[in-house]
C-alpha cells in the first residue's frame, strides 16, 4: 500500500488543507449552497480561485454592479502566496467591509511580482460580494 500524501495546504494562507478551507466555498458557491461567513474569508477564498484558474466561483462572488461580463485571467501566472495586511468591518453582523492585501505571483518568465489592493465587499441576503478596489 502506497503511503497517502498530506492534504493539499489551501493556496489563501489559511493554513488549513484546501478541502476544509476555500474548496467547500468554491463547489458550493456554483449551487448556491455555501457563502462565506466574512469579508476576508471571501477574499481569501477569491484569491485560491484565482490560483486554481476559477472564473465562474470569481464572477459569481463579484457583485453584480461592478461584475464584468467575462473575465480573462493570465494563464500564466503562478499565485505563490497572499498577506492580508488588515481589515475593517466585514464581519458576520455586517453589511459592508474592506480588506487590505498583497497577493504575490510568479509570471511565466519566471519575474515576481505583486498586487496590492485595499478591496471593499458588501453583504447582500446574506452573500458577501466582492466590489472593487477602494477609491
Amino acid at each position: 500500500m502506497a503511503p497517502s500524501r498530506p492534504p493539499r495546504p489551501c493556496p489563501c494562507g489559511s493554513g488549513a488543507p484546501y478541502a476544509d478551507c476555500c474548496r467547500p466555498l468554491h463547489r458550493g458557491r456554483a449551487s448556491g449552497r455555501a457563502t462565506a461567513p466574512t469579508a476576508e474569508r471571501l477574499m481569501r477564498s477569491r484569491y485560491s480561485a484565482f490560483a486554481f484558474g476559477d472564473r465562474a466561483y470569481l464572477l459569481a462572488t463579484w457583485h453584480p454592479s461592478t461584475r464584468p461580463a467575462a473575465l480573462d485571467l493570465d494563464d500564466g501566472l503562478r499565485w505563490e502566496g497572499l498577506d492580508v495586511l488588515r481589515t475593517t468591518a466585514g464581519g458576520e453582523d455586517d453589511r459592508s467591509g474592506t480588506v487590505a492585501f498583497v497577493a504575490r505571483y510568479r509570471d511565466a518568465a519566471g519575474h515576481e511580482g505583486e498586487q496590492r489592493e485595499d478591496s471593499a465587499f458588501v453583504r447582500e441576503d446574506g452573500a458577501w460580494f466582492y466590489v472593487g478596489p477602494v477609491r
